[in-house]
């Protein structure tokens, strides 16, 4: 293990002296935990003895673990326990009870089951901001149903104007579902901790922060339900366009490339026009505004798809930069590594794995004076149980032994 390249290695993190306990496995509850470590938290993961994470087997291994695993299981600590023994839950107990953020993911009506929720933690430590990340939230007559993201993003309404009117709704090949709702957490329980703050010397500002995976996703949907409510339309799937803003698309190159074309402003759109060889079109009156491009949206639209045809993407997205023209590729993770502006953003952070490098995402946002890094990649299950054990529950030997020997650890 090696620690990050980050010129920033030694700055002052916001989130620094914030010890948060993440319970919970898979995505959204980890996600949210990868971020609060990367700005400083200090993050205890317990995982179920011997396999760990589900993630840590998950897409592409070395070695034996996912390299998915290195990215989000930065910067945390890992201790194994089995929370179905008694043991196991005393121990968890304990560690909340120094916590000032508890993260989990499961089923509603688990960590009660294990005397781990949050009206019992409040008890011992009623400053601790409880995030609870579940499909359907912790209430309403759809809280006990299982939600994986794929499910809740349907329910959201995101997969119905996702893709084609004539298919199946499309959904992205990552698990967003999930990692909206981590950031929303991140975001709760970042206000949280802010609320605690102001309040001073309160001991009894904790609050729980409920996000469900669902609203999370409905979140996103911007004019959705105003239009609905407010002027009976159900906003439809639109392919590669977007409803009522003319013209941006996405279109083919000579070279079979695409490229992404948004000249939906009133100027913009004119110089587009010109770009294209249709000086007509761009100062044709029907067409001065986005109400009148809407209209006349397949025109503009064919015009655009057969330009873009006739020449390779390079030269398109060179004419475009030259006129003021919002356009950019369709990018795969190869041409990100060679993109000048994703290196000079420091959007790729370097890690050792075993002596060998790897590189893995940055999280954001950026900030100036207390930027986020990585300290180190996901390690291995349980590789903080001693120490943690030890240093923070002041554990002999002789109890540590005896809980690995029951199966606790």
């Amino acid at each position: 293990m090696q620690k990050s390249l980050s010129p920033v290695a030694n700055k002052r993190r916001p989130l620094d002296g914030i010890r948060v306990i993440e319970i919970g496995q898979l995505l959204a509850g980890p996600f949210a935990g990868c971020m609060l470590a990367y700005f400083g938290a200090e993050l205890i993961k317990i995982e179920p003895p011997e396999t760990g994470d589900p993630i840590r087997g998950w897409r592409v291994l070395e070695n034996g673990t996912s390299l998915w695993w290195r990215s989000l299981g930065r910067n945390k600590k890992s201790i194994t326990l089995n929370l179905k023994k008694i043991e196991g839950q005393k121990i968890a107990r304990q560690l909340i009870d120094t916590a000032d953020v508890v993260i989990e993911n499961f089923r509603p009506g688990v960590m009660e089951g294990w005397g781990l929720g949050p009206t019992e933690i409040k008890k011992t430590n009623p400053k601790c901001v409880y995030a609870r990340i579940s499909g359907y939230g912790q209430t309403g007559p759809y809280a006990s149903k299982p939600g994986f993201a794929s499910v809740c993003e349907g329910m959201s309404g995101f997969r119905f104007v996702n893709g084609f009117a004539d298919q199946a709704p499309v959904r992205p090949n990552l698990s967003i579902g999930d990692t909206i709702a981590g950031i929303h957490a991140a975001l709760g329980i970042t206000l949280a901790l802010l609320e605690r703050e102001r309040n001073g010397a309160n001991e009894g500002d904790g609050q729980v922060v409920d996000v469900a995976l669902y609203e999370a996703m409905f979140n996103l949907m911007e004019a959705v339900v105003p239009e609905f409510d407010g002027a009976g339309v159900i906003r439809q799937p639109s392919g590669t366009t977007v409803t009522g803003i003319v013209p941006t698309n996405t279109y083919r190159c000579k070279n079979r490339k695409y490229v992404v074309i948004g000249g939906n402003g009133d100027s913009i759109f004119q110089r587009l026009m010109e770009v294209v060889g249709q000086p007509e079109m761009a100062y044709d009156p029907r067409m001065a505004n986005n109400a009148g491009r809407v209209i006349h949206e397949a025109e503009i639209d064919h015009v655009l798809a057969t330009w873009c045809l006739s020449k390779d993407s390079d030269e398109i997205l060179a004419l475009l930069e030259k006129a003021r023209v919002p356009g950019g590729p369709i990018y795969n993770v190869e041409d990100m590594f060679a993109d000048p502006h994703f290196n000079a953003r420091g959007m790729f952070e370097q890690v050792e794995i075993n002596g060998k490098p790897l590189k893995i995402p940055a999280i954001l946002p950026k900030l100036s004076e207390t930027p986020g890094r990585t300290d180190w990649p996901g390690l291995e299950v349980g590789s903080h149980t001693q120490d943690i054990l030890e240093n923070i529950l002041n554990l002999s030997s002789a109890e540590i032994n005896t809980l690995r020997e029951a199966g606790v650890i």
